[in-house]
């Protein structure tokens, strides 16, 4: 009976031997490689993007001062004119006439004038005399307003400019006032974006925010100027309005209306942040933000540790740990979600490293 039992004993060591070497080596069959990340701190900046739209510096619909049919119109849509080139003329006939005209009444005039003058005070009183000087004036005055409707009969270009489009066909007649022509001024291209006041308030009143514009297909980051923004919000979005300049126009490709997005970047003020991609951020049934810290074991393996951190959105499209993370410790980079806490894990190293 005594030897029956000293078996039984010695059974259940063996069984609990060989479960607790299976509950061994099926850890170490399973430990799982997770890519790394050292936590490094950088600058805290504040990162907004904002879609904007070029425009030109500024927008003129050009138009004649004085009304007539259109005899030339020599520019086209699209077109690049210099200042001065002309961009329309009217039928100057009826313009000529008039001149013409005014300039028979000055010479009229003139000779009245002179022919009482000549009489002399006792012939002619002072107030013909008088009156004859007022004519000649106002001879002259029309003289003066038929040139300057002649000249306004010729249209042109009061900048270097890029026609956007003609408003009216050649040979059509037109009204003062009738716009002709719509001209960019291309001497500088503007973006207009609209900045939400919480980044002013987060800049901490720092206008010195660096600003560049991207377009789609097109890597390459082209630096802005600030030249106005508004001083006040606008009565719908609490948004300042921000006119913005290319310090060198990227090429003549680039036209009014495009669409472009605008980065900025200005000093926070605030402390150092370690930024992590969104993969290495998990949140629990309360929201509360972690990452899985790695401990060093041996053999390149080590377990993880869940640690509640604060983070803040990155604008880059990653996630700034405000708290709860020091500088040099090391962080599951991705696929910290499919972790448990205390998890045994090993270092991944790529083919060649």
């Amino acid at each position: 009976m005594m030897k029956r039992g000293v078996m039984i004993v010695a059974l259940c060591l063996v069984a609990a031997g060989t479960a607790q070497a299976q509950d061994d080596a099926a850890p170490g069959q399973a430990v799982r490689p997770v890519k790394l990340q050292t936590a490094a701190p950088e600058d805290m900046r504040i990162r907004r993007r904002f879609f904007g739209q070029v425009r030109a510096r500024q927008t003129t619909d050009l138009s004649f001062q004085v009304a007539g049919q259109i005899v030339d119109l020599p520019v086209s849509e699209g077109e690049r004119v210099k200042e001065g080139d002309v961009i329309a003329r009217l039928d100057l006939e009826p313009f000529e006439l008039a001149v013409e005209q005014a300039e028979i009444e000055v010479e009229q005039a003139r000779r009245d004038r002179e022919r009482l003058e000549s009489l002399g005070p006792e012939t002619v009183s002072r107030v013909n005399l008088q009156d004859a000087r007022s004519a000649e004036n106002l001879a002259r005055i029309a003289l003066r307003q038929a040139q300057n409707r002649f000249d306004d009969a010729t249209l042109r270009a009061p900048f270097d400019a890029l026609v956007v489009r003609r408003e009216v066909a050649n040979f059509a007649t037109v009204g003062a006032g009738t716009p002709v022509v719509r001209l960019h001024d291309m001497s500088e291209l503007r973006v207009d974006i609209e900045v939400p006041e919480v980044l002013f308030r987060e800049a901490r009143g720092n206008l010195d925010v660096d600003f560049a514009a991207t377009f789609p297909g097109d890597d390459t980051a082209y630096p802005l100027t600030l030249r106005e923004f508004e001083a006040e919000t606008a009565d719908v979005g609490q948004t300042y309005s921000l006119t913005l300049a290319f310090e060198q126009v990227p090429g003549p490709w680039l036209l009014p209306g495009a669409s472009t997005t605008v980065a900025a970047s200005a000093e926070g003020g605030g402390d150092d942040v370690i930024e992590v991609p969104q993969t290495a951020v998990v949140f629990g049934p309360d929201r509360q933000a972690a990452v899985m810290v790695f401990e060093e074991g041996e053999d390149g393996t080590g377990t993880v540790t869940r640690r509640p951190v604060e983070v803040a959105a990155d604008a880059d499209g990653g996630v700034d740990i405000v708290s709860g993370l020091e500088p040099g410790e090391e962080i599951v980079a991705a696929g910290a979600a499919q972790l448990r806490d205390g998890q045994t894990v090993r270092r991944y190293v790529a083919a060649g490293e």
